[in-house]
């Protein structure tokens, strides 16, 4: 079963530091596009950060300059480094992933479970 499994939400004070982690498992060839999304309540789910296959980023405004997003293509990972954090960055981190199951098809896409990140004043 491939599924995407996220880590290291949790609770830190304003001006913190927090690290998110996102690994592929099951059956997979491969993952191109990787990315981060949040939704926080009554909001819509917005994309935070993403990372193509060969590195390029794209973030959102709200985040330039303090998050980071990387990736390791070996073991189908994406990480998303958040610093200075803010208590708007409060919400539910999702991982996304387009993931080759087998050569020579197009990715399917993929969503994780999501984990909380609360940011306290």
């Amino acid at each position: 079963q491939v599924q995407l499994v996220e880590s290291g939400g949790g609770l830190v004070q304003a001006g913190g530091s927090l690290t998110l982690s996102c690994a592929a498992s099951g059956s997979i060839v491969s993952a191109n596009a990787m990315a981060w999304y949040r939704q926080a309540p009554g909001n819509q789910r917005s994309l935070v950060a993403s990372i193509t296959r060969s590195a390029r980023t794209n973030y959102a405004d709200s985040v330039k300059g303090r998050f980071t997003i990387s990736r390791d293509n070996a073991k189908n990972t994406v990480h998303l480094q958040m610093s200075s954090l803010k208590p708007e960055d409060t919400a539910v981190y999702y991982c996304n992933a387009d993931l080759w199951l087998a050569p020579s098809t197009q990715p399917r896409n993929y969503w994780g479970q999501g984990t909380q990140v609360t940011v306290s004043t």
